[in-house]
């Protein structure tokens, strides 16, 4: 990747966030030496490890490497057969102890890149347990340390316990006179008194040191010099014995440094991915999808580096177009969308989660090449146009398939004429390279080269004109403008200054402008509809949500009820077959008296009561046929429909039903009489009982819908005449056409067979007539050949 846009996009902002969030130096280390790949196959790995750690992470939020530390020069010291101090030893076995932690929390892991790292971790309990008895909390050796200690440590409490008790004789009575102060101190490691200078004559003992002014002595009584020499020796065999467990701890120690360093690797490596976890967690990031061609889909996209309310954006490029040209006014966020682009992209290339909405999908580019910023240098004589320049040729001669381009206010700092031209040139030189190119400009000849050029596209960031302030929403297909004349108004410029000055610009200029705020003002109400619509949808769907819950409850409570009463008749079937079965034994034993029958007969007869009455589906009583009328109101029956009579045909047996400007041909048996009577007419709705036309049936205020949604559940795909008079066929496929139309079937196949060809003609004719059919053909080869007909409705 290209050093110098990395860092020009931020990525080592980005890079030091991640670092802080680990725990010791090594995972440190890692995270400030992250850098993007161009390798996918590096790509998918890195974005798995944070995947499975932020899987981890979020089911058990306690896993970590606790107290672990940076052991490694401590290892490499006794693995020269250096001795180790004491602290040192403590810090190893406090990473030991978290290795032993991590290796419990992943030895069950069932995430493959983690399963690997708790098996590189090595707790090595006998090295653990050797250091646990031979330090204390603080680092401190332990009298079990070794068999010897002990007893030595012993050995000096005793000797120093002798030579404390005879100094205090001394001090208390026999040295009284010659005393300077009645205390015991020491110097140069030894218990002396101090004694004044005049009196040094009656005290025997080695002078170890004097006062700065030379009035007192320090002195060691001789009769105390051998106890002193006892204690001083005792110690010595102290510390000798400890210098020996240090050595044989480190040499310990190196016996095991491959173990201990490929632990601290995988505690590091565990650390910096749940490092990358948690960055990924506070972003609110998601991984991308892998593009499968070079193609770059971020929605609701959001910069790291921005705090606040941050506005998200939606970018494309790479579908249709490979140049996508940004305008806007200034602090619109033209500059930011370029940052976030070409952030968003290394950082997926890093392994790092993007702060982006789910269905975001990115590439792995080949490299990704930015010239954002100003490129003045006064040490090389570079002006901001030279500055720029010399960035944009490195960026020409590495770009190519596979790579992203962000240039930002390009063909800028020279003449508007010369810069734009410059600008059209390197844009149509990127797009030839098939690499990726988004740019920023002010340039009006920049917004007509994307509009004309098939491989570009445009895309504006939105202004408010009423507060002055940018949205930082990015419009693709649109140009945006710079506001000038609209922002120095508000700011105050005289309203004939800005009068003049849009009375310079080309009546094509100001054409453009116009259609472009009117577009704009269009793209707004469009935008506002489609809120509504979202808007309504979602409650649509909650209410079928809702509705269909309802269903499922009243299902599971029909379902119960049915079992409970299934279950109570198994139950008194059950007792009745006993009784029965008893009294079949007592017949084969005895004689059965009538009392004894009669009594067994009361009890199934009371049995036979308790059953749970069973469902039955409701009968409707025959009814004496009607004669209905012309303009009378009806409903179906089966299907729910209800309205005006408006005809009877085939004597009587068919009646057309007329509501809201459809006709329904029903069975006239079917029907029943409307709540409203012949007196009201279409369109009325019905006040006593709620219901309007094509309400439905009473009980479930199903329409149109629910006839639909019955006849759907009904109607087939075909329809099969073959042994059918002519009569009877045509009367069967006018009602199977009006079924079928109303179930919303979009074709529909007609068997008539070959025979002499009159049932065939007869329906193609009645087919060609009707007013529910679009077209009709004769079936195919696969569908019934001439022998079938296939109906377009």
């Amino acid at each position: 990747m290209d050093a110098r846009s990395v860092a020009l996009l931020e990525f080592p902002a980005v890079r030091e966030r991640l670092a802080e969030r680990t725990s010791f130096p090594p995972s440190r280390r890692l995270a400030e030496a992250l850098v993007p790949s161009a390798d996918p196959v590096l790509v998918v790995r890195a974005l798995d490890e944070t995947d499975q750690a932020r899987q981890l992470l979020q089911e058990r939020p306690g896993v970590g490497i606790g107290a672990a530390h940076d052991i490694e020069p401590w290892v490499g010291r006794a693995v020269r057969g250096g001795r180790l101090d004491p602290q040192q030893f403590l810090e190893i076995a406090e990473t030991l102890d978290a290795a032993a932690r991590l290796a419990t929390s992943l030895a069950d892991e069932r995430r493959p890149l983690l399963r690997d790292v708790g098996r590189r971790v090595h707790p090595l309990p006998a090295l653990r347990s050797t250091l646990g008895r031979s330090f204390d909390p603080v680092g401190e050796l332990l009298d079990t340390a070794s068999p010897r200690l002990g007893p030595l440590r012993v050995a000096v409490r005793v000797a120093y316990d002798r030579l404390r008790r005879r100094l205090d004789s001394l001090v208390g009575s026999e040295l009284g006179g010659a005393l300077q102060e009645p205390i015991v101190t020491l110097r140069n490691g030894r218990y002396v008194v101090p004694i004044r200078a005049e009196a040094r004559s009656r005290v025997k003992g080695i002078v170890h040191d004097a006062s700065g002014s030379g009035q007192t002595l320090f002195v060691e009584p001789l009769v105390v010099v051998e106890l002193g020499n006892a204690w001083r020796e005792a110690q010595s065999a102290v510390e000798e014995e400890e210098g020996r467990i240090l050595d044989e701890l480190s040499a310990l120690v190196g016996a095991n440094a491959t173990l201990l360093r490929e632990t601290l690797d995988a505690l590091a490596q565990f650390d910096f991915w749940a490092a990358k976890a948690q960055l990924a967690a506070e972003l609110d990031g998601v991984r991308p999808e892998l593009a499968d061609r070079t193609e770059v889909v971020l929605l609701s996209a959001r910069h790291p580096g921005l705090t606040g309310h941050v506005v998200p954006i939606d970018v494309r490029l790479g579908d249709g177009y490979t140049a996508l040209v940004i305008t806007g006014p200034n602090t619109g966020g033209k500059t930011v969308t370029l940052r976030t682009l070409g952030l968003l992209a290394l950082m997926h290339q890093a392994g790092l989660h993007v702060p982006a909405a789910t269905g975001s999908r990115l590439p792995v580019f080949r490299d990704v090449f930015a010239d954002i910023g100003d490129e003045q240098s006064i040490a090389q004589s570079l002006s901001t146009f030279s500055g720029h320049l010399r960035s944009i040729v490195r960026i020409v001669e590495h770009a190519g398939p596979g790579t992203l381009v962000l240039l930002d206010e390009l063909g800028a700092g020279t003449d508007p004429t010369e810069g734009s031209a410059l600008a059209q040139a390197l844009l149509d030189h990127f797009i030839r390279s098939q690499a990726l190119v988004a740019a920023t400009t002010h340039y009006a000849e920049l917004k007509v080269y994307a509009h004309e050029t098939p491989a570009a596209r445009n895309a504006s960031v939105e202004f408010d004109l009423e507060t002055l302030t940018p949205t930082y929403r990015l419009t693709i297909g649109l140009p945006g403008g710079s506001q000038a004349f609209a922002i120095a108004e508000r700011l105050g410029l005289p309203e004939p200054i800005v009068a003049d000055a849009r009375g310079r610009l080309t009546d094509n200029q100001q054409a453009f402008e116009a259609t472009l705020a009117s577009i704009r003002r269009q793209e707004g109400e469009i935008a506002g509809a489609a809120e509504r619509a979202r808007i309504a949808e979602a409650k649509a769907a909650e209410g079928l949500r809702a509705a269909d819950e309802e269903r499922r409850r009243a299902r599971r409570e029909r379902d119960e009820a049915v079992r409970a009463a299934r279950e109570e008749a198994e139950r008194l079937v059950d007792g009745l077959r006993e009784d029965v079965a008893g009294l079949r034994r007592r017949l084969e034993r005895e004689t059965v008296t009538a009392p004894a029958i009669d009594a067994l007969l009361a009890r199934a007869e009371g049995t036979l009561e308790r059953l749970p009455e069973p469902r039955r589906a409701e009968r409707r009583e025959p009814a004496t046929p009607r004669t209905w009328r012309l303009g009378e109101r009806a409903r179906s029956r089966s299907g729910g429909w209800e309205g005006r009579i408006a005809a009877l045909e085939k004597g009587g047996t068919r009646a057309t039903l007329e509501a809201g400007g459809m006709r329904v041909s029903v069975a006239v048996a079917d029907l029943e009489p409307a709540v409203g009577g012949p007196g009201t007419g279409d369109g009325v709705p019905d006040r006593s009982s709620g219901r309007g036309p094509g309400s439905g049936r009473a009980d479930a205020g199903s329409g149109i819908g629910a006839l639909q949604l019955s006849r759907a559940r009904t109607v087939a795909s075909s329809l099969d005449l073959r042994g059918a008079r002519v009569d009877e066929a045509l009367d069967a496929l006018s009602r199977y056409l009006d079924d079928a139309s109303l179930a919303g079937l979009e074709q529909v196949t007609i068997v008539h067979g070959l025979g002499t060809g009159a049932l065939r003609d007869a329906v193609r004719a009645q087919a060609g007539s009707h007013p529910l059919v679009r077209s009709f053909r004769a079936g195919e080869r696969g569908e019934g050949g001439d022998g079938a007909t296939i109906v377009r409705l």
